[in-house]
């Protein structure tokens, strides 16, 4: 797959100093991550909480899905990603990422559009790795950042997930794509549950399926420090055991703000799946830079799950918070 990025963004990483705590592990993390340095984008797009419509699939025009399918893991539905694009000046698109991708010829373009709408490689190779580890997540608290297409969340919502919230960088992926996606896997289980039951009962209407997504999802768009501040001012604040983020470390100004969300959001024995390329070219970061910010700021420790090598190397890893210790 080729890529282009219109990007012209500075190399830099930035270190912090840890203070030490000793009062309780919650309160050392929190230190930390309060700690960590930030920077602030000079494009601050305002976080958004997403209202799902009864029918999503019904203001599209022009959608073929397709079916993806790997290994043992259920099959995931999602808009065809050519059709997409095709009839990409048909849809509806307040931010103008659609046209601007189209005139750019570019499938990045900072602090516009953030990638959402392709399905990129490394997703594929954690969905790869969470059927070769047998992962379920029954039960489990789950948040899909940087989501695009969903594919990752969607998975979870399959094998029994609690709560899954998706959340995008831009508005128009959410509402033209992750929602579309998700919609479709709902129905798609209703039906084979129909077919199971006996007698067989009528097709589902759109709305129970839709009442059914609201109980357990959430969609959002906007940058990381904004979304972050949503969740924050919710009550109860939201923990959660598991966060998938796929090709997100692409861009060094971006490692704070997803480093703090990481620290506030994910549950204290939780853990974050990431999956990356080890290095983006005309981009400037990669594994190596965000695992150097990562040891700096000194609240996760990094394990390597999976390393692929062809093409461009890749890799998934996993990161959860250092134990801390006391010594009396």
């Amino acid at each position: 797959m080729a890529f282009s990025f219109n990007y012209d963004i500075p190399l830099r990483t930035e270190e912090t100093n840890d203070k030490e705590n000793k009062d309780d592990k919650a309160k050392c993390v929190d230190l930390k991550c309060s700690e960590a340095s930030a920077t602030v984008s000079k494009k601050i797009k305002d976080a958004v909480e997403h209202q799902l419509l009864l029918d999503p699939l019904s203001h599209i025009e022009n959608w073929v899905p397709e079916t993806i399918t790997i290994g043992a893991l259920p099959p995931l539905l999602c808009l065809n990603e050519s059709v997409f694009e095709k009839t990409a000046p048909e849809r509806e698109d307040s931010e103008e990422i659609l046209a601007k991708t189209l005139t750019q010829n570019s499938d990045l373009i900072s602090g516009v559009y953030e990638g959402g709408l392709k399905i990129w490689e490394c997703t594929y190779d954690l969905l790869e790795y969470i059927d070769d580890a047998g992962e379920t997540f029954a039960g489990k608290r789950v948040l899909d950042l940087g989501c695009g297409a969903g594919l990752l969340g969607i998975l979870a919502l399959k094998r029994g997930a609690t709560k899954v919230d998706f959340q995008d960088y831009n508005s128009t992926v959410i509402e033209q794509l992750t929602v579309p996606n998700v919609f479709l896997n709902c129905e798609e289980d209703d039906e084979n549950k129909d077919k199971h039951s006996s007698p067989p009962s009528k097709r589902k209407a759109p709305l129970n399926a839709s009442e059914k997504l609201l109980d357990r999802c959430g969609f959002f768009s906007g940058d990381w420090n904004s979304f972050l501040r949503l969740m924050q001012n919710k009550t109860p604040l939201l923990k959660y055991d598991i966060i998938f983020t796929s090709e997100t470390i692409y861009n060094t100004d971006y490692y704070s703000s997803l480093h703090n969300v990481f620290c506030d959001l994910l549950d204290e024995n939780g853990i974050v799946y990431l999956a990356t390329k080890s290095h983006y070219f005309g981009v400037g970061g990669g594994l190596h830079l965000f695992e150097k910010f990562v040891e700096q700021n000194n609240v996760f420790q990094i394990r390597y799950l999976k390393d692929v090598e062809q093409g461009l190397k890749r890799h998934v890893v996993s990161l959860t918070f250092k134990k801390v210790t006391f010594k009396f």
